[in-house]
């Protein structure tokens, strides 16, 4: 006959003595209370392992921490879980490890990973720069150490509310899908179900997108007359008109490189690493455009980059916003940056009726539809020569040309 064992109960645990030697109080279910001569009152179950069928043991804790309640919930689960044939002890050894990798996959160590990943993209290294800094600066000091598995909807919201109250409402959208990449990755990887970051920026008001400042096409002339007056060195006057007529962006212009240009073809190919969507672009060079390079030539020709900074280190570019710099100092201010050179550019070709398609081809712009853009690999090439041509022309006709581009050429 099986030998049944009378439960526990706190009074008689709380009376147990200890004894010279280590001794035991059943309460059933394979759940004992070990107490040791020295006082100490032990939680154990006692059980067979699913799989090799030996005797194991396993710890809850030393009463009164662990209360007689709270052992009894202890072993039935640990029955539970013997029931499905999973070992207790290696239950509690996974949960430990889960734990443990919860504590130390921080916010921050999980976007340490995500960033790992984003560097191997062909996002160039000032916008990689960038996108950490932001993080770095606005993200990490509220919610860099919360548990990814713990970091909640508000603690973002909370980390961008400095950044919305200095009215930097596009520094808040960009960050919101930084920190969203972040989360999506974190739920690839496995370490979250769901991404409790996936609507904050619902939480805050969308910036008023401005257009940046740009002349009209027929104000062209006066930008022209102020550049015969201005004190500037020839290598600036002749990158400020290299991006009026390529109207590249300030970057592209700034890099151009001898290297990247096709004298014989009048060509210029852009490499995929330095173009914002990552595409190879070419650019007809308009005539005006190659006597730029003949200046150029040799100032520079013996350089890797056609407008090389004139100071240390000379093997760099000049600065991006050299030509910004200069506008300004011109006094257009306000209603002129160097990339509105395109705005006047694709202002005066659709004016002119050029095909809208080879516009947006020059301006290396992509079609925002996507099955469009899937289909459509034209170049316009042999159109752009003529746009391109037609655009130079157009800028040596307005009022003042000759006498901005006489000084270049001094």
């Amino acid at each position: 006959m099986a030998r049944i064992t009378t439960p526990l109960s706190d009074t008689k645990i709380k009376t147990a003595k200890p004894q010279e030697k280590e001794y035991t109080l059943q309460d059933g279910r394979g759940l004992y209370l070990l107490i040791k001569p020295i006082g100490t009152k032990i939680w154990r179950f006692n059980y067979y392992r699913p799989v090799s069928k030996k005797r194991a043991l396993i710890s809850f804790g030393s009463y009164p921490e662990v209360s007689l309640a709270d052992a009894r919930i202890k072993r039935d689960s640990a029955r539970e879980l013997l029931a499905k044939g999973t070992d207790p002890q290696d239950y509690k050894q996974s949960e430990q490890r889960r734990l443990q990798e919860e504590q130390e996959n921080t916010f921050e160590k999980v976007a340490r990973e995500w960033f790992t990943l984003k560097s191997k993209s062909r996002l160039k290294e000032a916008t990689l720069k960038d996108i950490w800094r932001s993080l770095e600066l606005h993200v990490f000091p509220t919610v860099g150490n919360k548990m990814i598995t713990e970091v909640k909807a508000r603690d973002f919201i909370s980390a961008l509310e400095p950044v919305k109250a200095q009215g930097k409402l596009e520094s808040v959208k960009r960050l919101c899908q930084r920190i969203n990449e972040v989360m999506y990755y974190a739920m690839n990887v496995g370490l979250i179900e769901a991404n409790p970051a996936a609507k904050i920026s619902n939480a805050f008001a969308n910036p008023v997108v401005k257009n940046m400042p740009a002349l009209k096409p027929e104000e062209l002339p006066e930008l022209l007359k102020a550049l015969e007056t201005v004190n500037i060195e020839r290598q600036t006057r002749c990158l400020l008109f290299w991006q009026l007529l390529t109207i590249t962006r300030s970057t592209e212009a700034a890099e151009a490189r001898w290297s990247e240009i096709d004298l014989d073809n009048k060509l210029w190919t852009i490499p995929a690493v330095r173009m914002k969507m990552n595409r190879v672009h070419m650019i007809p060079l308009c005539q005006q455009a190659i006597e730029i390079l003949e200046t150029m030539k040799p100032i520079s020709g013996h350089r890797e980059h056609i407008f090389p900074s004139m100071k240390s280190p000379y093997n760099k570019p000049m600065n991006s916003q050299t030509v910004n710099a200069v506008i300004k100092r011109l006094g257009f201010a306000g209603r002129l940056v160097a990339h509105g050179f395109r705005s006047i550019a694709s202002t005066a070709l659709n004016e002119k009726g050029f095909d809208p398609d080879a516009i947006e081809a020059a301006l290396a712009h992509i079609d925002s539809n996507e099955v469009r853009r899937a289909y459509n690999r034209a170049i316009y090439l042999e159109q752009r020569i003529k746009m391109m041509q037609w655009w130079g022309d157009f800028i040596e006709q307005s009022k003042h040309y000759y006498n901005s581009i006489k000084v270049v050429n001094l």
